[in-house]
């Protein structure tokens, strides 16, 4: 081989001089200093590295596929110090448990941070899929995607209810346990439109069978509550011990019209889930009662002796006290396919003494209802008699041929001036009650009656006024109530109701009703949804909005009979 001479350099190179051999060490020792130094700390290094280093080294840190002692080291970082992969100048951070499981560490969550390690990260992601994947199925099988029951309770270093529900062993301690057990009292009303009619539209939207045997289960704890001399059920259930009694302030030991004539839909649905007949049993026995006994007027009093049988107060009303039991005629027949025609006389029959009765016109031309006490009217009416609006519109298509558009009309007009006590105020909220006396119309004139707390009855008539006759104004309207909501009612943690809805300094309540995320922002959102979810064609909604489906017993013994047929 011929090498070219360098001037003072021999063709076997090692002729330099002092002065030269200093000055080419030099020379070299800056070209390595800038080679390494570009490998490691400019931004985009990445790509050298792998020139450089083994796959060994820059595989992504992967917490729990090292060795034990590697996660505590992880570990054992302070939470705020960030970790530096070998995949450039990501971030990664480290969450862990604050108490160690009792058989295995838990999974450690790795999150990268910037978008150029993302880049990097799918650069190199055909390499180490593969290796990371056999990784992960050798030391996390017991932290698969899918959880597992079993192996959760195999972790667990005692069963959860003790060995005997944790009974203690000395007397005075379990009898004291035991009195605390006693403090179960509850509504009927409540338990049944909230929690069996949630339980029961869970199932039905989900399939999910826990949900019904727990609707069935807490069903059958309400029974007790039906046995008195006429069947009438009490007001409030001890859950545990299955007495009940009636409400204190319920005029002489009374049930509530509202309260007892308001568990039809829930018990028969629970009748046709554990084919017991006891639950339909119980309320065709109440409309039994209230079939044979007389009636002032037509109309149905609020309060009901369930050990006489007889009236107690005649107070009717369409707003609290008897509001939902007129609602679950109509929905028991819309329910039944409209096959419940004793739902559907009672409730026509009902509706036309309201109408001959409670319902006014104020001289300024507004539809309202008023209450009825032993004959004389009060000219007031309740944000909760705002239901009646889209009542009487779902069930204007099957009264009588010539009064189907006068009910559609009345719906109109009611739930109009339900939406007149809410623009009447500043806030653009309804008060509790309004009146149409003394020059007031649906204007609340008492200090007792201006507060506003959550409630969707008028958004409810929006809703299936909207679904009815897709007139537009009940979208406005409902986003008109949207905005108010959001300007007046919303606080840092939720929504809260407001004491005075004639001002607009508002002063909050501090208290978010449960039936505002059950039935008035359910409401608003059917409302600005498409007619097919939830259609009416198939669900009918409880007096909590929750969602039961109609029964068309047809439709489901034909399925049962072509079942049959093709197992044979």
């Amino acid at each position: 081989m011929v090498f070219r001479k360098l001037p003072g350099v021999s063709a076997s190179g090692m002729g330099l001089r002092l002065s030269q051999k200093f000055m080419f060490l030099l020379f070299l020792s800056g070209l390595v200093t800038l080679c390494f130094g570009a490998l490691f700390f400019l931004p985009d290094s990445v790509r050298l590295k792998r020139i450089f280093l083994s796959k060994t080294e820059i595989q992504p840190v992967t917490v729990g596929s090292g060795s034990e002692n590697d996660v505590r080291e992880h570990l054992k970082r302070p939470k705020d110090q960030g970790m530096t992969s070998a995949k450039g100048e990501a971030g990664i951070k480290l969450k862990s448990q604050s108490r160690k499981p009792p058989v295995s560490y838990e999974a450690t969550e790795v999150r990268l941070a910037g978008g150029k390690a993302q880049e990097d990260l799918n650069l190199s992601r055909s390499k180490t899929e593969s290796a990371s994947e056999k990784v992960t199925s050798s030391n996390h099988g017991a932290n698969s995607d899918t959880f597992s029951y079993k192996k959760f309770r195999r972790c667990l270093f005692k069963p959860p209810l003790g060995r005997d529900n944790g009974r203690p062993v000395d007397p005075q301690t379990n009898e004291r346990r035991e009195k605390v057990r006693e403090n179960g009292e509850a509504s009927l009303f409540e338990v049944n439109i909230r929690y069996v009619g949630g339980l029961l539209s869970a199932y039905y939207l989900t399939g999910e069978e826990l949900f019904k045997n727990k609707a069935v289960e807490l069903g059958e704890k309400l029974l007790p509550a039906f046995n008195t001399p006429t069947g009438i059920p009490r007001g409030v259930i001890n859950l545990g011990s299955g007495t009940s009694w009636s409400w204190g302030w319920a005029s002489a030991g009374s049930s509530i019209l509202a309260e007892f004539g308001t568990l039809h839909l829930e018990f028969v649905h629970l009748t046709e889930l554990s084919s017991n007949p006891v639950y339909t049993e119980k309320v065709m026995n109440i409309r039994k009662l209230l079939n044979k006994i007389e009636k002032p007027h037509g109309l149905y009093p609020n309060f009901l002796s369930p050990v006489s049988g007889n009236w107690v107060q005649h107070h009717v009303s369409i707003g609290g006290l008897g509001d939902s039991f007129y609602e679950y005629l109509i929905k028991s027949y819309l329910m039944s396919d409209k096959t419940d025609d004793d739902a559907k006389k009672m409730y026509y029959t009902a509706l036309e003494a309201i109408e001959a009765n409670l319902v006014q016109k104020s001289p300024g031309g507004l539809t309202y209802m008023a209450e009825w006490r032993g004959g004389i009217l009060d000219h007031k009416m309740g944000h909760l008699a705002c239901f009646s609006g889209g009542m009487i519109g779902i069930g204007a298509d099957d009264g009588a041929p010539e009064k189907r558009q006068h009910y559609l009309d009345l719906a109109a007009e009611i739930t109009h001036t339900c939406h007149e006590s809410y623009t009447r105020s500043a806030t653009k909220l309804g008060p509790e009650a309004f009146r149409f006396d003394s020059g007031a119309e649906a204007t609340a004139t008492r200090l007792s009656d201006r507060y506003y707390i959550l409630r969707p009855e008028v958004i409810e008539s929006y809703m299936y006024m909207w679904r009815l006759t897709h007139d537009p104004k009940y979208r406005e309207w409902g986003w008109e109530a949207v905005e108010a909501l959001e300007q007046h009612c919303r606080v840092e943690s939720g929504f809260s109701g407001i004491r005075d809805v004639y001002t607009t300094s508002v002063s909050h309540d501090n208290m978010q009703q449960s039936f505002f995320l059950s039935e008035t922002l359910k409401y608003l959102y059917l409302l600005f949804s498409d007619d097919d979810l939830l259609s009416l064609e198939d669900w009918v909604f409880n007096t909590e909005a929750h969602p039961l489906p109609i029964i068309r017993n047809s439709c489901l013994q034909d399925d049962a009979t072509q079942e049959k047929t093709a197992s044979e």
